[in-house]
């Protein structure tokens, strides 16, 4: 299962376990039970402190159980008795997290705030959470992650990752179509990636009051980022470069880049993948005394004329205040805005085809939009389902001619275009099919399928803004040479501005220039 590399690092990694750790296992013939035990066992090898259990067999030392998925493991700390679960293979993606729930519960450190794991530890109930993922999901890891160490804190805490794509009778029976899929206590709990303080928001009824009452808190910065993609995290870099007080609000820091598998063209660097990409956007701003403030959406900016400083109001009723501010709130996939859309959204109607491609395995799925996106989103969905349906609105295809190419020479792929989708059809569960019209001759058409992969480009994400700035008719934020806008001291960034072209690097050396211009901004005032 592990080559000798992969065990060199994860031997290294176990030496910071400080107690014991078993792993009980509950297995079968199958092949994934197989490997799920090789792997099991690979991994006590490694450390003195792990040992490996058969949990199909009488022991003195474990209770037997009886209703365990299969294949499953079991992570469990001896000293505290917190348990983690992974129903499935946690490779890929979930190999990180195998590799912190181990971590965690052999009493290796989280790398929490004091006030996080307090909350955590003083959460009353019970709460049983099961999370179901996709292998090739990069945003599934994060919820995995966030409520394994909520496991490892709380023992009134259990989690269980479960593998889609492995345990398709539970993913029918409870029409899971889109990952993560987070379950507690047997309901439904949500979707989409979540963070810890999402989590806490929720199950904490006080969570939101204590968040905000911290923010208010806070001393005004010279210069505050809203917004923690590639765009925003330049800014910070640069502001903080220059030695001003700086901080960044922002809902996730990563923004769209998280949802990105491949990338290929950030200059001097060859090949890399979104997640990636952020883990070192974020290493690389917390080198600097910059103020993350994830977990947080801004309702509003505006300037207050008395003090000088523009004040931005969150969504939690907290308001940070800042002698400058840069905008880099990004964009997210525009929506197709036909009848049934939204009801079917998570219910076969999905935006990340890496994430939820594997639960349409063998079904037939469409993807809306010609452009780079759009036929990348159809390879890549080729390998997994039965047959992709391209829809294009124009009479032509955008996306580069190496793609179309790639796409055009697929069995599996079939490409329409002139085609305007008109409604999303359903059974109250699930899609069943989608309705279009051939521009060139208004005949309307329906295609039976699963699944629908929207891929036609991106909304600025400014409707917070809306009547308080100027901006564009298609709601971008108007942005001068030094990234200014029509308020004073208030500056943008990145692709929720009108800048024409939306990459990661224009939208990095975006950040840099706001930042600069904001800098240039604050040397001439008097607050």
């Amino acid at each position: 299962m592990l080559d000798t590399n992969l065990q060199t690092q994860l031997k290294s990694y176990l030496e910071n376990l400080k107690t014991p750790v078993e792993l009980v296992t509950f297995t079968d013939e199958s092949p994934k039970a197989k490997e799920l035990s090789q792997l099991v066992n690979q991994i006590a090898e490694l450390s003195s402190l792990v040992t490996a259990i058969d949990g199909n067999l009488s022991s003195s030392q474990i209770e037997q159980v009886t209703n365990e998925r299969v294949p499953s493991m079991l992570v469990r700390s001896v000293e505290t008795g917190s348990e983690m679960r992974f129903a499935g293979l946690p490779m890929g993606h979930e190999f990180t997290s195998l590799v912190m729930a181990l971590l965690h519960s052999g009493s290796h450190p989280l790398k929490l705030s004091v006030e996080q794991i307090e909350q955590v530890r003083n959460l009353d109930g019970e709460f049983e959470f099961e999370t179901y993922i996709s292998l090739s999901c990069q945003n599934c890891p994060d919820v995995v992650q966030a409520l394994n160490m909520m496991a490892a804190i709380n023992p009134q805490i259990k989690h269980t990752m479960i593998d889609g794509s492995l345990f398709q009778t539970e993913v029918f029976d409870r029409d899971i179509m889109s990952v993560p899929t987070v379950y507690l206590n047997g309901e439904s709990f949500g979707q989409g990636r979540m963070s810890l303080t999402d989590i806490l928001n929720k199950v904490d009824k006080n969570a939101g009051a204590h968040q905000a009452k911290a923010l208010e808190n806070k001393d005004a910065y010279d210069f505050l980022v809203v917004g923690g993609g590639p765009a925003g995290a330049a800014a910070a870099i640069y502001a903080a470069r220059k030695g001003i007080t700086t901080g960044l609000v922002a809902d996730q820091f990563g923004g769209q880049v998280s949802d990105t598998m491949a990338i290929e063209n950030f200059i001097s660097v060859k090949a890399t993948q979104g997640p990636k990409l952020v883990a070192s956007l974020e290493e690389h701003v917390r080198d600097y005394d910059v103020d993350i403030m994830n977990s947080n959406k801004a309702s509003q900016v505006k300037r207050n004329e008395e003090t000088g400083l523009i004040e931005v109001s969150l969504e939690n009723g907290a308001v940070l205040k800042s002698k400058a501010v840069v905008l880099a709130t990004g964009a997210r996939w525009r929506e197709m805005n036909v009848p049934g859309e939204h009801e079917y959204r998570g219910k076969g109607v999905a935006y990340c085809p890496h994430c939820d491609g594997p639960l349409f395995k063998g079904k037939a799925v469409a993807v809306i939009g010609g452009g780079n996106s759009g036929i990348e989103a159809a390879i890549d969905l080729a390998g997994l389902v039965e047959h992709v349906t391209v829809l294009e609105f124009a009479d032509t295809l955008r996306a580069d001619d190496v793609l179309v190419r790639k796409a055009n020479s697929l069995t599996n792929v079939t490409i329409i275009t002139n085609a305007q989708t008109t409604q999303v059809n359903g059974d109250g569960k699930r899609v069943t099919s989608l309705s279009y019209t051939d521009r060139s001759t208004d005949e309307s058409h329906e295609l039976t399928l699963a699944g629908i992969f929207v891929q036609i480009g991106l909304m600025p994400n400014t409707e917070f803004l809306q009547g308080d700035i100027e901006l564009t008719n298609r709601g971008e934020i108007i942005a001068g040479a030094r990234g200014e806008t029509s308020i004073a001291g208030v500056f943008a960034a990145g692709d929720v501005t009108d800048s024409p072209y939306k990459q990661i690097i224009i939208a990095m050396g975006s950040g840099a220039n706001a930042a600069l211009g904001a800098f240039d901004y604050l040397i001439r005032q008097d607050v």
